[in-house]
């Protein structure tokens, strides 16, 4: 199931880092309610205490355009907002038509690419029919050749016992109790895979730093279902800090880590050490406002010259403020030095090519 290899993302470089916080701004014009014991400190790691009007999620996707031109955007969505919902939800797309008249967008815009609900990170758009098909092309060819084209990085409650591997299990949907989860599927049988109730998944992980008992993993999947790599982090017994739903996953006997079955595990708020609640300034009945540390930082997107593998473009997503708060205050560093090559320019990248 586990295997520890080394990897590269591209040619042997590693993902480039931005460490600009495109919604520090609002976070601090923000009135937070403060957690008992008065550590205000804590303010900048806590989601609010109630959720975003329309209007406010209209201005922080304002602050959130990371590209633009005539053919492709990219937003770097919060936290807790869904790309697509119920007509009656506030989604990504029921605020997009608002955005895109106030901005100057194309109105007929398509998702191609999307950090989850709970993640934050890039989502990938284009109102060019030949632009979406050639994206999405180009990610299911580099799927199906295990070149992985997305990176994210997640602050996890644990260590990974390998410093890097991979993470190759089946996923399925399963009812348990009140709740649909995903769950794992150790040993998948060929019927099931081919009636599609369950799918194999495969996820790269690498750790860029760790301190005591946190680390901050890379995390690049070469598959993609629903909720892998929340999932797939408590298999390496190293839940993500923030994850309210499969964290549960992994309990801890004389201070030693191991998996739960799902059954006996249902989602529940975190749980943490009281020693990682004294690093983050909290106590444990404010631990339900803590975001899940997952972000979607960069995505490749195909190089100008049609087929080529070694050569891509990307966009990158800065780090939100409250993910980089809590890698200031559990000591933990992003990788210096990784991030001097050249991205490749996005003007030649046509619709027609």
């Amino acid at each position: 199931m586990f295997r520890s290899k080394p990897w590269r993302l591209c040619k042997g470089m590693w993902a480039p880092f931005s460490t600009r916080a495109w919604y520090q701004m609002l976070l601090k014009q923000r009135s937070l309610e403060k957690p008992a014991g008065g550590h205000s400190s804590a303010k900048s790691i806590l989601g609010p205490g109630k959720p975003l009007s329309r209007e406010e999620l209209l201005k922080l996707l304002e602050e959130s355009l990371v590209h633009r031109d005539d053919i492709l955007v990219a937003i770097n969505k919060p936290p807790g907002l869904s790309v697509d919902g119920r007509p009656e939800e506030v989604t990504l797309l029921s605020l997009l038509p608002y955005l895109s008249q106030k901005l100057g967008l194309p109105q007929n815009l398509q998702v191609i690419k999307a950090a989850g609900k709970e993640s934050s990170g890039l989502v990938l758009l284009s109102g060019c029919v030949n632009t979406v098909r050639r994206v999405q092309d180009f990610y299911i060819r580099s799927q199906r050749a295990k070149r992985p084209t997305a990176t994210y990085c997640a602050i996890t409650t644990r260590i990974p016992e390998a410093s890097e591997g991979e993470i190759s299990i089946g996923l399925k949907q399963m009812q348990v109790e009140d709740f649909d989860l995903v769950v794992p599927v150790v040993s998948p049988t060929r019927g099931s895979i081919q009636r599609r109730e369950v799918k194999k998944t495969l996820t790269r992980y690498r750790v860029l730093d760790s301190r005591e008992s946190c680390a901050l993993l890379q995390l690049q999947p070469l598959t993609a279902f629903s909720s892998q790599l929340p999932v797939h982090s408590t298999l390496i017994l190293s839940p993500i800090l923030g994850d309210h739903v499969y964290s549960s996953r992994v309990g801890t006997v004389l201070g030693e880590p191991f998996l739960l079955s799902p059954e006996s595990s249902l989602p529940r708020v975190q749980v943490l050490d009281d020693s990682l609640l004294k690093k983050l300034h909290l106590q444990q009945q404010h631990v339900h406002r803590l975001p899940l540390h997952l972000h979607l930082h960069q995505l490749l997107l195909p190089s100008p010259s049609a087929g080529a593998f070694s050569s891509c473009a990307a966009f990158t997503a800065p780090f939100p403020a409250f993910f980089l708060r809590t890698l200031s205050l559990l000591g933990l560093t992003l990788p210096q030095g990784k991030n001097k090559e050249q991205e490749k320019s996005l003007k030649a990248f046509s619709p027609t090519q």
